[in-house]
Parts: structure tokens; sequence; C-alpha cells
């Protein structure tokens, strides 16, 4: 059965809907590329920058990707997608992607984590921050204001589904310079949030 509507390619007819192919293990398409984040792409993010130069000269691990189906841009609209944040740490920080505000602030967003555990750090400018639970099964509310970053606290991949409003955009910028104020670490065994030493 074929549309009618020859507005859109035949994956991506934001007028009158489409199908997608959905892998929970290794993304939402076989279709399209992930975007990959790899070790010395984190540069400044991770807290003890002595790990971090040590880590990065005995190789360039990945440490997540995520694949993103991109709306056109309107509020009215759906962006989607896969997060898949890889285990390991870089001292005792946990593997973690760089987090973001979105553009429009005002912009919520939902997780459902499919495999794994972890946090999703939470924070907002104003200074309140949470780190909720990523568990698989369960899902996560990220409130307006919030910038989140997923932080992968067990030993295999976290892999979370993502949407948020069409037009709502990222905010890396913000993250990069300032750092979030809070880092999750393991201590003891077990994962721990501190206080941000970097945080500007």
């Amino acid at each position: 059965m074929s549309s009618g509507n020859k507005n859109g390619s035949p994956e991506f007819n934001w007028m009158q809907g489409f199908t997608i192919d959905f892998d929970l293990k290794t993304g939402i398409s076989a279709k399209k590329e992930t975007t990959k984040r790899y070790l010395r792409d984190m540069k400044g993010m991770f807290a003890d920058d002595a790990a971090f130069e040590a880590a990065a000269s005995a190789g360039n691990p990945l440490i997540y990707e995520f694949h993103e189906i991109g709306a056109p841009g309107k509020e009215s609209d759906l962006a989607f997608g896969i997060s898949i944040t890889y285990p390991g740490k870089v001292g005792d920080e946990y593997y973690m992607t760089k987090g973001h505000f979105h553009t429009i602030l005002e912009t919520a967003e939902v997780y459902y984590t499919l495999e794994g555990e972890g946090f999703m750090l939470l924070e907002n400018p104003e200074g309140d921050w949470s780190a909720q639970p990523l568990k698989a099964g369960e899902m996560v509310y990220v409130p307006a204001r919030y910038a989140h970053r997923s932080v992968n606290t067990g030993s295999g991949p976290l892999r979370t589904f993502f949407v948020f409003r069409g037009d709502a955009g990222h905010d890396y910028g913000t993250i990069e310079t300032k750092g979030y104020r809070q880092l999750i670490v393991e201590k003891d065994g077990a994962p721990v949030c501190v206080p941000n030493p970097k945080w500007k």
C-alpha cells in the first residue's frame, strides 16, 4: 500500500507518518549510521585530567553512540532515537555522555531503558540536581530546563530510547564550558555522587 502524499522520503514522511525498523539491541535502524563519541572526543569532560591522558595514550575506545531520527523542526513533531553508553571508567569516574541542555530550554524529554543500568544526571541553571536511576524496563522523565547526562555504572552497554519535541535543539556548549556540578564515581565498589572540582 502506498501513500498518496509524495512529501518526504518513503522512510521519513513527516506529513503522513512512516514506519522504520527498530532493533532493540543494536540501535533504532540499520539504515542509518549512529553518531559516535570516542574517548578523545571527551577531552575536558572527565574530572581527572591525568587519568584521562593516561587512558587516551593507551587507546581511543568508543564511549557512547546515539542514533537520532531528527524531526523537521516543528514543535508538533517528535524527534526520537537510541543512545548507547558503554561500560568503563576514567579514573574512578564512570563512562558517560557529554550531556546537554535543549536549545529551547523549556523542553522535557523521556528516556526508556532497554538494557543495562546507570543514572540520568539532571541539573538546571539554578543549581537543582538529581541522579535518577536507569534500569531496564523503567522510564526516566527529564523535566523542562534540565540538562541531562547518561552515566553507565554497569558491566554491559546502557541502551535507552528517547523522545522529545522536534524543534528543541541541543546545547552542548554550556556543558562543555561549565561542566556538571556533580559527578558519578565509584567509591568502595558502588556509584556515588560527588561535587565536580572542575565546575565553573
